[in-house]
């Protein structure tokens, strides 16, 4: 039940720093906001670490594959993305259309088992459930 409640409150931190980048990109650009999203993001991340869990960075030449380690680099264009999509599109649009790419993209990943993700079978109802919430955003985009 906790899971719900943390996936719940990322959601909605998501949505608020969408709108955050949004703002901060009118003033400065969007690639001045996206490397102080991720600098900020690095200093919030370092004082968590310092005060709570102390593991060493060693660990991170044992990832393997080591293209697991490029998260930082996608969050980079995540920020990109949304701030792009939240400013063409508003933020309830944007947000729609990045949650049923999100549900997609796991599902596929889910499917097919890649990047170490514990394959699952293909099931109707979740396709169901997934065309419902692309009818969804259909509606709420086209008045």
């Amino acid at each position: 039940m906790i899971g719900f409640f943390i996936a719940l409150i990322s959601g909605a931190l998501m949505s608020i720093q969408g709108v955050f980048n949004t703002q901060v990109t009118k003033a400065t650009s969007i690639w001045v906001a996206s490397a102080f999203v991720q600098l900020s993001a690095l200093a919030v991340c370092l004082a968590a670490w310092a005060v709570s869990d102390r593991s060493s960075f060693a660990g991170l030449f044992k990832v393997e594959p080591k293209y697991m380690l490029l998260g930082g680099a996608i969050g980079a264009f995540i920020t990109y993305t949304v701030i792009k999509s939240m400013d063409m599109l508003g933020p309830a649009k944007a947000v729609m259309l990045i949650v049923i790419s999100q549900l997609i993209v796991a599902y596929v990943l889910e499917l097919f088992g890649w990047f170490g993700v514990e394959k699952q079978p293909l099931e109707g109802r979740k396709i169901v459930g997934m065309i419902i919430a692309i009818a969804g955003v259909i509606i709420f985009k086209w008045n």
